[in-house]
């Protein structure tokens, strides 16, 4: 009895042990799944933070795993190609520039439908489902894809049985562009013009009340004097007549022929028209920008006072998903969970580009950080840090003797000189004088193939003196441009001769590329300016707007071209130069006889298909003549149609535009005024301190010496000081996103109570709501 209950004793101890030993290795994998989730959840937080993503999403491991790869950029450039397709389906449906099958035009359309359902299917699994519902964007795109279903299914059942109906869910499809997840620059700019609405009517309908009011003045002036317009009509004696006129005028386009009439019966009503121009052309539309610029920086600003907050909150998220407790009892993150996070944020970053970062943000190397350098980890990743590989030059390992031989030395030392870029310099601007004269002279026509010559020589040279595979690595955008430059001139100018020798044709073609090859040259020797650069550095700046705002311009202009395509289709014809059809005189619609329309032949100009609308609209954009477009619209249909083109220039002209002149304005205010931000100076200062920098010769930041002065510093040392293999230089100019750009345009702006209000030791606060619309 004692025996088996001493046993049975020992099968309860071991047992136990068995048990106990189970369980701690299940808590051991509970933990290390409970960790792997946090370092998940917060390189999603930091990811979010560094491209300014303010999606709600849930937290499951499943849906972070979805929310991952709804984020990867493949799915987001495929959204994109799917948008462009539905956006030109308009060149092949009626009025058509390349006419298509219904059926064909069709089932584009509704895979592309298909493809942004499955999108927003995506999106509706990683956020909560309450989020889903209250987020603007979202209903839209619904509202948008079965408005299209059903219009294209009522367009589709009408045309076969041969009845005509007009697509009005082609409007909507630019909406598409605007509220996809990734549109949010987009959604930003409209949002900032939404907000600026209320200031820009308030200013609007004063100008119109100075517009009506000269309007009734003109008419009591002129009305009753029996004057003439120079195509014989009465001059000044319908009031609406008036006021578009002078509408016109503001813009300048009928300017002086609105005034003539009045003019020459007496100079002094010239006084009338110099009053009304200086009020509304100079004064009313400097108050339109004034307003415009003022309200959106006003709103912008705000916009960005919420990316930083929000940027900020979802740092400190991540903070406090890794914390671990410092020697002195504060929260920190060690180098090792850093690092983890890192390379999940942006697993291509370099080792040694990664451990720069940690120098950077573990200045005092204690092997921890806290949480105000943590939470700079995401703008230490938009900081584009270039890698700098140090090589020896094939050349060197190969023939060492004559690579390092005396005259070799003299050679490399002369291409890294500053005179070789002067000399080269020059000889672009003397080549560009000879391009300016007769090529069809023989000393001219052979002086190119010299230049040509020349041009090869400089690039030999450089390849002599830099190591080849740096020479030509994704950051030297200058040595890249030369080359392809030069080699396609070459090419061009060898194929001109080869077919001007065999005769029987006249190679126009191709000697127009050699010469604009050659011509383009001539931006290198801009740069060089310095008051040149800064206009350079602006527009690598504003890029990304650029294109921010050419796709809120493609947004307006495809509403408007879809709109007078349905309105003006047919009503006015092209006809080549040759054809022989009397209509050619009249654009083919006899109510344009004797129009100014029609005398200055502008029959092109028409909204037959998609492509010469958007062009039209681009001359209406441009402003001059737009009252002669307008005019031959309104005589083939009706004089409200003016309404279209009224509303088009607000919209587009006194709005947009001033609003992109406002970005710009403030984009230059940025490269005159704005030094480089505190992290860019702390990361200089470390990659100088660790002397791993490529060293800039005192140079004031060039961009084609920036570009070429590294090439440089990789060639044959002269000092015998070994260089370190890997080097780091910051391209200060540049930013990943315009989100980077937008807060370092308005961070002076920004007080530290705009970005530090949020307790940091306060982890539950929710993603910002502007983000969602």
């Amino acid at each position: 009895m004692p025996e088996q209950e001493k046993t049975e004793n020992s099968e309860d101890v071991s047992s136990s042990k068995t048990q106990s030993l189970g369980n701690g290795r299940k808590e051991s994998k509970d933990g290390d799944s409970e960790a792997k989730h946090n370092l998940d959840l917060a390189a999603v937080y930091v990811s979010d933070a560094q491209y300014n993503r303010n999606i709600c999403f849930d937290t499951s491991p499943q849906s972070i795993r979805l929310y991952r790869l709804y984020n990867h950029w493949g799915f987001q450039v495929l959204i994109y190609v799917f948008v462009i397709v539905d956006l030109a389906l308009a060149l092949f449906e009626r009025p058509a520039l390349i006419p298509l099958p219904l059926w064909t035009t069709s089932v584009v359309e509704l895979i592309c439908l298909v493809a942004f359902t499955v999108r927003l299917i995506h999106y509706a699994k990683v956020i909560p489902r309450q989020n889903f519902w209250k987020d603007p964007k979202n209903i839209c795109i619904i509202v948008i894809v079965v408005l299209s279903l059903i219009d294209l299914i009522i367009y589709a059942a009408l045309e076969l049985v041969g009845h005509s109906t007009v697509r009005w869910s082609r409007v909507l499809r630019p909406l598409l562009l605007v509220n996809i997840t990734e549109g949010r620059q987009l959604r930003r700019a409209f949002r900032s013009i939404r907000n600026a609405m209320l200031e820009i009517l308030y200013v609007f309908l004063m100008f119109m009340f100075s517009v009506l009011m000269f309007s009734l003045m003109a008419l009591k002036l002129f009305g009753k004097r029996g004057l003439k317009t120079s195509e014989g009509n009465p001059y000044f004696t319908d009031y609406l007549e008036i006021v578009f006129d002078l509408y016109v005028l503001v813009t300048t386009a009928n300017s002086p022929d609105v005034m003539m009439p009045a003019y020459n019966y007496s100079s002094y009503f010239s006084i009338f028209f110099i009053i009304y121009i200086l009020i509304n052309t100079y004064i009313f539309m400097s108050v339109f920008l004034a307003v415009v610029y003022n309200n959106y920086k006003k709103y912008l600003k705000e916009e960005v006072r919420q990316l930083v907050k929000a940027k900020k909150r979802k740092m400190l998220r991540a903070f406090s998903l890794l914390q671990e407790t410092g020697r002195d009892g504060e929260p920190v993150v060690a180098q090792e969970k850093w690092n983890q996070l890192v390379k999940l944020v942006q697993p291509d970053l370099r080792n040694a580009h990664r451990e720069l970062l940690w120098s950077v943000s573990d200045n005092h190397n204690k092997g921890y950080i806290g949480k105000l350098a943590f939470v700079q980890l995401a703008d230490l990743l938009n900081i584009q840090v270039i890698t700098v590989k140090s090589r020896i030059h094939p050349l060197q390992k190969w023939l060492p003797d004559l690579y390092n031989s005396p005259a070799s030395r003299f050679i490399c030392r002369m291409v890294n000189h500053r005179v070789f870029v002067i000399v080269y310099d020059v000889i672009i601007l003397v080549n560009a004088v000879f391009i300016g004269l007769d090529e069809e002279n023989p000393l001219i026509s052979n002086a190119e193939w010299a230049f040509l010559a020349l041009y090869l020589m400089e690039i030999l040279l450089k390849l002599y003196t830099f190591e080849p595979r740096f020479f030509f690595a994704k950051h030297q955008f200058w040595n890249w441009f030369d080359t392809i430059i030069i080699v396609s001139a070459l090419i061009a100018t060898i194929i001109n001769s080869a077919l001007k020798s065999s005769g029987g044709y006249t190679s126009r073609q191709v000697l127009d590329i050699v010469f604009i090859l050659r011509v383009l040259r001539l931006i290198r020797v801009v740069d060089n300016v310095k008051r040149f650069r800064a206009i350079i550095n602006t527009l690598i700046r504003i890029g990304p707007a650029i294109l921010t705002f050419g796709q809120l311009i493609l947004v307006i202009y495809y509403i408007f071209a879809m709109v007078g395509m349905e309105l003006f289709q047919g009503k006015i014809k092209f006809f080549e130069a040759n054809s022989m059809d009397p209509g050619q005189e009249y654009c083919g619609n006899p109510l344009l006889k004797g129009t100014t329309f029609a005398a200055l032949k502008y029959c092109k100009n028409n909204f037959n298909n998609v492509v010469n609308s958007f062009i039209t609209l681009l001359e209406l954009t441009v402003v001059n003549q737009w009252h002669v477009l307008t005019s031959g619209f309104t005589a083939v249909t009706h004089v409200s149609s003016r309404i279209f083109f009224v509303l088009f220039h607000i919209v587009v002209v006194i709005i947009i535009i001033n609003i992109f002149i406002a970005f710009v304005l403030e984009a230059f205010f940025l490269e005159y005024t704005v030094a480089k931000s505190d992290l860019q100076t702390s990361l200089e200062k470390k990659i100088e301190e660790l002397e791993l920098g490529v060293e800039q010769d005192g140079l004031d930041g060039n961009l084609v010496e920036s570009m070429e002065t590294r090439d440089n510093d990789l060639g044959p040392s002269e000092t015998g000081k070994e260089k370190p293999s890997l080097m780091f230089s910051i391209a200060s100019k540049r930013y990943k996103t315009i989100d980077g750009l937008l807060q370092r345009m308005f961070e002076g702006d920004l007080s530290l109570e705009d970005i530090d209000e949020e307790d940091p030791e306060n982890m539950s606060f929710p993603n910002p709501a502007f983000g969602s619309v």
